[in-house]
């Protein structure tokens, strides 16, 4: 076997010995996968009849995601399975890409075929307030790096997925009238994912500003280029906790970007709850099959 091809089956082998350790102490098969951004790590309280697992009991999971204090939480929300990913991997703690994709490769091993991404986001749009909920409908990877270089496992996903549609526009448009109704205030917008842990310079909004993009962060985008790899749906939604106007442009106060992510959580969770109950088919459509099956075709503690 070639270095390249044991690599992939590395990759694969691990994740399945993540799934056959966590499956039977989960209490259900989940069907939808949520993990939480900064700030909002309140969203698992709210699901019935939740196994909790620390991270540091997970097999191959990354070490030091969301220090000791990440963990993964399955149970039910809105009479739907779900398992919650309560802290996140970013890239900027030193992990591969490979390390970020874990968490979504493992859900989609355990069953998720609907992936549900919150985060804290800087706002570029001038027509955003702090606090604002944004369901993000593109996307600009600024990372550096992508999470689907290097060999291909072909079980996981494709070797050139096409991403001209990243975010589902049916579960956009079913969050867009799941707000509309239940009287939430929803922006649309289009996020760019950056390495970090450095804020952007005036010069470095401006540019992503120009180049459309309406929010900053520091994950979600290859969250997303993972999961659709592996044929899932992906709906996302940010919060912005701070305004990034270079020619108003303050420097952050990290512990009022926590606060704003805090008061804004509640509307959040009531969103996505109210969407899982309107939700037809969790489980569909996915294009590819679990770990070893065949397919068919915060930025830190600011965001």
């Amino acid at each position: 076997m070639s270095v390249v091809m044991s690599q992939a089956r590395g990759q694969l082998q691990a994740i399945e010995e993540a799934r056959d350790a966590l499956a039977p102490r989960l209490g259900v098969k989940p069907e939808i996968g949520i993990i939480l951004g900064t700030g909002l790590g309140q969203f698992a309280a709210a699901m019935k009849s939740a196994a909790a697992i620390p991270y540091g009991e997970i097999p191959n999971f990354p070490a030091a995601a969301a220090g000791p204090h990440g963990q993964l939480v399955a149970g039910s929300l809105s009479g739907q399975p779900v398992a919650v990913m309560n802290g996140r991997v970013h890239f900027y703690e030193s992990h591969s890409m490979r390390d970020v994709a874990f968490p979504v490769r493992l859900l989609r091993a355990l069953g998720v075929r609907t992936l549900i991404l919150t985060s804290a986001a800087g706002g570029m749009n001038p027509l955003y307030q702090a606090g604002d909920l944004v369901v993000i409908v593109d996307q600009l990877n600024l990372m550096g790096e992508n999470p689907l270089v290097g060999p291909n496992e072909d079980s996981l996903g494709p070797r050139f997925p096409d991403m001209s549609e990243p975010y589902s526009q049916e579960l956009i448009a079913l969050a867009r009238g799941t707000a509309r109704e239940e009287k939430i205030p929803l922006r649309e917008g289009i996020f760019a994912g950056v390495a970090g842990p450095n804020l952007e310079t005036r010069a470095e909004y401006r540019f992503l500003r120009w180049a459309g993009a309406d929010l900053v962060g520091m994950s979600v985008v290859p969250e997303t280029i993972v999961a659709v790899h592996g044929g899932m749906r992906v709906l996302a939604f940010s919060v912005v906790t701070d305004l990034c106007l270079p020619d108003a442009l303050e420097p952050v106060d990290v512990p009022r970007v926590l606060a704003t992510a805090a008061q804004a959580e509640p509307a959040l969770t009531r969103l996505v709850t109210k969407v899982l109950e309107r939700l037809p088919d969790a489980g569909a459509p996915a294009s590819a099959a679990p770990a070893g099956g065949a397919p068919s075709a915060g930025r830190g503690k600011g965001r």
